[in-house]
């Protein structure tokens, strides 16, 4: 069995709460014709450099429908910022265009197979994934971008057209597992292609 959700599969479900104070299931969302969740935290360093290029990309496509939803699973025992309060702060301060959702047990981290930070999942209207892995190519330092893979996704997507590159291998730090080293990751976690 695959770690990480594969190309076809339904998302799984949740119910989480977000910064916003409110909670969020899965149902929440069924209007939204393009639904994209992505991995992400509070200070890890490709997700401060590429969270800019992130927001331009939710924003030209929220005429289409396309809602963005950020779950952070992180351990505030290995990065205390990574905790609920913080990312609070942090959506206050920077005003993103999408909802940020606690996944305090993990439970969802692993449902998904989240691998890195950021690590982008998006699922088309039935909820079944087209597209898995980074966001751009050089997250850490976007001035560097040549590839905006999510973008190019969602351009094929609410184009009516296969997607044409599916699966990247996400780039950026590693979900940070409770109880676990900074640096560890899941046996069965492994690259995408």
């Amino acid at each position: 069995m695959n770690f990480t959700l594969q190309l076809g599969q339904p998302a799984p479900a949740f119910r989480l709460p977000a910064t916003d104070g409110r909670t969020y299931s899965l149902a929440d969302f069924h209007a939204a014709p393009v639904l994209v969740l992505f991995f992400t935290c509070n200070h890890c360093p490709y997700v401060l450099g590429s969270d800019e290029v992130t927001r331009r990309t939710a924003d030209k496509f929220a005429a289409h429908g396309v809602q963005f939803v950020g779950i952070n699973a992180n351990s505030p025992h290995t990065y205390p910022e990574d905790d609920f309060p913080h990312m609070v702060a942090r959506m206050q301060e920077h005003k993103f265009p999408w909802l940020y959702l606690h996944d305090a047990t993990q439970e969802l981290a692993r449902a998904y197979g989240a691998l890195r930070t950021p690590h982008f999942y998006v699922f088309d209207r039935d909820r079944k994934l087209v597209y898995t892995g980074r966001g751009i190519d050089s997250p850490r330092d976007a001035s560097k971008l040549k590839v905006n893979d999510l973008e190019r996704a969602l351009e094929d997507l609410c184009a009516g057209r296969p997607v044409r590159v599916p699966v990247t291998n996400p780039v950026g730090c590693n979900v940070k597992w409770e109880g676990r080293d900074a640096h560890w990751m899941p046996p069965d976690a492994c690259d995408l292609v």
